[in-house]
């Protein structure tokens, strides 16, 4: 008999904004898509436009139009024909300052390329693109270049920080995360204090913040500053038919975070991207523990990621929790890693409830599937042992997966759980894997496979440590060190 269990997920429905018809045209308004005229103003005369008349859809026709960020507004789509190529200027002067958010804190950064906050029924459509200007904003270690590729950035100009590891586009930027430390240590909130750090403060590109029925459907999102698209503290959103891409080198170049939310749609759409490509996360540490909003009720499925840290991902950043989430029917080629859980001690938070299923992978760079309690923490830390149980101890169960693919990864599966607080209740039904090294495991506790083939080149298919109440095909094994082979 099978000691796989499904968890069971509540039903939802992910409601979609409500827009009228009425049309404004960017070029109404003296928008000039040469690649050279600044359109800053354009956008938002549009946008206020259409506002004032209710709400409608803001065209953005065939060209290249150079802007500053533009500002959402309730009942408005932002609606890119075929052939429109929104281009972000990298002049940093052109983004102030606001209080915003970034890896689950709030914090002062510049304004977000595309940005809103308080917004109700508003949508991003169309089969055109934005293009973030990452380029001017962006850090690049020096072990991610070819010799060639990094001479070449060299001449580009920027500063290289004193190991000669890591090149900056500006000093300014080199300089900020000392600066920011400091200012923060001070408790300075004060936005004047932060502005010879500008460069620093790079902002995701799309940040739409404690709003409501949100649809983002068509566009190609790229060559973002930081994260690409970024809800926080959102219900009801759509996301459909979106491709998302930068340069596979671009750091916390993630694809999507969605941040303490609840009731999404994730279908049918496109990441490759520089860091995690799909991700749900809900604060970190103290701050995300007080604000306490979990992200929830999430579907997620028809997606391909291609170059991506991981292509579904939860955490770090989940110290409001995390539950209720599907995924099913995705493909990974090639990420670092595919289904990727990481936490650490002192987030806290809950993760739970989670079902995967019918997931397809190809070579793997890491784990195919990795649940990782140690995230960030030096190996010193690791050996400690176990801490008291608090608010800050992560916590990690009633996961389901079934139906996966796996060729070509490093390593199959590998479960890492805390020895004070394990991983519990994980459940893996119908696996076909063919990696470098099978399933490790250890800090489990009801933790079961089911039909599960692991063909491997190194090692024992299964090595399991400290695992109680687990089972291998169905064969029930004891708490020490296990090997199955």
């Amino acid at each position: 008999m099978s000691l796989f269990q499904k968890i069971q997920l509540p039903t939802f429905s992910v409601q979609s904004p409500i827009i009228p018809e009425t049309t404004f045209s960017i070029t109404d308004y003296g928008a000039i898509g040469d690649g050279v005229h600044l359109n800053t103003e354009a956008f938002q005369q549009t946008i206020e436009a259409c506002s004032d008349k209710g709400g409608g859809k803001v065209i953005v026709p065939p060209g290249i139009w150079l802007t500053g960020p533009i500002t959402l507004k309730s009942k408005i789509n932002l609606h890119l024909e075929f052939g429109a190529l929104v281009l972000f200027t990298p002049n940093f002067e052109e983004y102030p300052l606001i209080q915003s958010t970034f890896e689950g804190e709030e914090v002062i950064r510049c304004k977000s390329p595309i940005d809103g906050e308080n917004l109700e029924h508003v949508a991003i459509t169309g089969a055109g693109t934005f293009d973030g200007s990452g380029e001017a904003w962006r850090p690049i270690k020096r072990f991610k270049m070819t010799e060639m590729q990094w001479n070449k950035l060299l001449k580009s100009g920027g500063v290289v920080d004193k190991d000669g590891e890591i090149w900056w586009p500006t000093e300014n930027a080199m300089n900020g995360a000392k600066k920011v430390k400091e200012l923060r240590q001070k408790g300075s909130t004060n936005i004047e204090d932060y502005e010879e750090i500008r460069e620093f403060l790079r902002p995701n590109m799309v940040s739409i913040r404690k709003s409501n029925y949100i649809l983002i459907d068509g566009p190609t999102f790229q060559n973002s500053p930081a994260w690409n698209v970024h809800p926080w503290i959102c219900k009801h959103i759509t996301m459909r038919n979106v491709t998302i891409r930068n340069p596979w080198f671009s750091q916390n170049g993630d694809g999507l975070d969605l941040e303490s939310c609840r009731y999404a749609i994730v279908e049918n759409c496109i990441f490759d991207v520089g860091d995690d490509a799909i991700c749900v996360k809900s604060g970190k540490n103290a701050e995300g523990r007080k604000l306490g909003i979990p992200t929830e009720d999430v579907i997620i499925r028809n997606c391909e990621v291609y170059s991506g840290h991981g292509g579904f991902v939860v955490g770090s950043e989940m110290s409001g929790g995390v539950r209720n989430v599907e995924v099913t029917n995705c493909t990974f080629y090639g990420t670092d890693t595919g289904l990727r859980f990481k936490s650490t001690r002192g987030r806290g938070g809950v993760v739970e409830n989670i079902v995967i299923n019918d997931i397809r992978m190809n070579n793997i760079k890491g784990e195919a599937i990795v649940f990782h309690m140690f995230y960030e923490i030096s190996d010193e830390d690791v050996v400690k042992g176990t801490v008291p149980v608090t608010e800050e101890t992560p916590i990690f169960r009633n996961v389901s997966i079934e139906n996966v693919v796996s060729t070509g990864a490093q390593t199959g599966i590998l479960l890492k759980g805390l020895p004070e607080m394990p991983l519990e209740n994980l459940f893996f039904k119908n696996l076909s894997f063919t990696s470098v090294k099978g399933v490790i495991g250890s800090q489990c506790l009801n933790v079961h496979f089911s039909n599960a083939t692991m063909l491997v080149k190194e090692g024992s298919p299964f090595t399991l440590e400290n695992c109680k109440n687990t089972s291998v095909n169905e064969e029930q094994i004891g708490e020490g060190k296990v090997t199955l082979s």
